[in-house]
């Protein structure tokens, strides 16, 4: 078996200062990094939110648009990245805010399939895929 944890997802997007600015403002994140490999016009940007996970924004011009999906079910007919995911500590909050901050609807919140969990999805502004969970009561039980 490989030892490792999670590090980030990287997501691709058209305008690489303005999805930045939407991350740091909606998700609380801040820039951790930023580099460029100026021979192919490539560029980027690494964002790390306080409770340590990271989200890797890249820019490359000339890129084509992949996954559009309209809800996850709708992701899961297509092979590779569909979503990330956030366990936040309330599900409707968060959606209402990223909702308010320009994410668009793809999945109301709701009950998940697993027991005891509450779930949304949102889109970010430029289509990407973010589910949102709370497993507060997951949790609870488990400790008891």
């Amino acid at each position: 078996m490989i030892s490792g944890r999670f590090d980030h997802v990287g997501l691709n997007v058209t305008d690489l200062p303005g999805m930045t600015r939407w991350y740091c403002d909606t998700l609380g994140m801040e820039i951790f990094f930023e580099f460029a490999l100026d021979h192919v016009d490539f560029h980027g940007v690494m964002l790390r939110h306080p409770d340590g996970y990271h989200i890797e924004l890249v820019h490359r011009p000339g890129a084509t648009t992949g996954i559009q999906a309209t809800n996850p079910v709708e992701a899961a007919l297509t092979l590779g990245y569909s979503h990330f995911a956030l366990d936040v500590p309330e599900v409707d909050p968060v959606y209402d805010a990223l909702i308010a901050a320009g994410a668009s609807d793809r999945m109301s919140p709701r009950p998940s399939p697993e027991p005891g969990v509450r779930m949304a999805f949102v889109a970010d502004p430029e289509g990407n895929l973010i589910e949102l969970l709370d497993r507060t009561a997951v949790r609870m039980r488990e400790a008891a």
